[in-house]
């Protein structure tokens, strides 16, 4: 009988102990097994920095840690655009000038057209390489001609950017690759990238190579594809600027876009992917094409409903026309909330000029001033004679 006691005993302790085994298992167990790089990329941010700037007024539309100097990677070259497209408005320079390719040029690697050291090509071709295919070797060569030395132009660059007010820039290369270790990185900010862009939207000719998603060179033996591409991605808005990237920078991007009359700046520095970056600014860019639209506020020529005596003219009184038209950006919820306000004297005395500043007309919105206008005079109004004159003075109105 003991002898059976016991066999039970040692059954049980045996099911005991395979039952506990058996929790302790599930106790361990991963509940689900989460990717490593998912979990990364959730706590990643979708960006460092942006800026939306509406693109005639520069209004600062929204933002984020706007002045955070950041290095801005290939978009270094839109200060090369910058400094060029300002030398050929002012004939320093023309776009069929020939630049030969130096051994320095020919060295720089990254993002390039493989340019070798005796060819020798255009400033139009290689601005089209340097804007289009983000090339390296290009911008490298262009500094050498305009400058002469590669030191001396990034010299300039700074020179443009502090007369431009970017505060927050420094440039150290002509093309913004990562740095070596004695080497000092660019580095810029979305509001000074936003500044540059507006200044470079007064050349039609660089947004016409921005906005070119791709173009043969060497005689199309050698396509150059657009890095930017929001081109595909918003077709027929999209037509500029630079994008860039390095591992520390992160992806980049100056993007604008026109509808109608309306046009924005979207920057977007530090994304973790391109593709984050270029859903930011599609979301920035739908979102103000919607709710923004441009009014027609004051147009050239309108007449000015006030009376100003003309204490010696021919005519006895005058309207002022306006000198030009005031167009402007207005959110669809803010049209009724724009006001005029017309300061002109109410006498006048001598002879009148055509075109002559009689007062001016502010405009606000919100009751914040958004833009002002001359009230000038819309003919020649000569002295009265003598006697009319005269007889004015006494109180008569004629």
């Amino acid at each position: 009988m003991k002898k059976w006691i016991v066999l039970g005993l040692i059954l049980i302790f045996w099911a005991n102990l395979a039952y506990g085994k058996q929790i302790t298992y599930k106790k361990v167990r991963p509940e689900k097994n989460i990717s490593r790089d998912k979990a990364y990329t959730e706590k990643e941010d979708p960006f460092k920095a942006y800026i939306v700037m509406e693109g005639s007024t520069r209004k600062i539309l929204e933002g984020e840690n706007t002045h955070l100097k950041w290095p801005p990677a290939s978009i270094t070259k839109l200060m090369l655009a910058y400094i060029v497209m300002e030398k050929l408005s002012k004939g320093e320079v023309q776009l069929t000038d020939k630049i030969t390719i130096s051994k320095n040029a020919a060295k720089i690697g990254g993002s390039q057209v493989f340019l070798k050291e005796g060819e020798v090509f255009t400033l139009e071709e290689l601005m089209k390489a340097t804007m289009i295919a983000s090339a390296n070797d290009a911008a490298y060569a262009i500094g050498e001609f305009l400058a002469g030395s590669n030191e001396d132009f990034i010299s300039l660059m700074n020179e443009k950017a502090k007369a431009l007010n970017m505060a927050d820039t420094e440039f150290h290369s002509v093309h913004g690759l990562p740095p070596s270790k004695r080497e000092q990185a660019d580095l810029t900010s979305c509001n000074d990238l936003a500044i540059l862009a507006r200044e470079l939207l007064k050349y039609p000719k660089l947004l016409e190579w921005t906005s070119n998603k791709s173009e043969g060179f060497r005689d199309g033996k050698f396509i150059m594809n657009n890095h930017n591409k929001l081109l595909i991605k918003m077709p027929g808005l999209v037509d500029g600027l630079k994008t860039g990237y390095y591992r520390k920078s992160g992806y980049n991007i100056v993007a604008t876009a026109k509808k109608g009359d309306l046009r924005f700046i979207v920057v977007v520095m530090g994304s973790p992917k391109s593709k984050i970056r270029d859903n930011i600014v599609m979301e920035k860019l739908k979102r103000y094409f919607s709710q923004y639209k441009i009014l027609n506020i004051v147009k050239k020529g309108e007449l000015i409903d006030k009376d100003i005596i003309l204490e010696d003219g021919k005519y006895r009184k005058i309207k002022g026309i306006a000198n030009a038209s005031f167009l402007y950006p207005i959110p669809n919820d803010k049209k009724g909330t724009i006001k005029k306000e017309i300061v002109v004297p109410e006498r006048i005395k001598g002879v009148v000029k055509e075109g002559q500043k009689l007062g001016e007309m502010v405009i606000k919105l919100d009751n914040e001033t958004i833009g002002k206008l001359d009230i000038v005079s819309p003919v020649y109004v000569p002295m009265a004679n003598l006697f009319t004159r005269l007889i004015r003075k006494l109180g008569l109105n004629i």
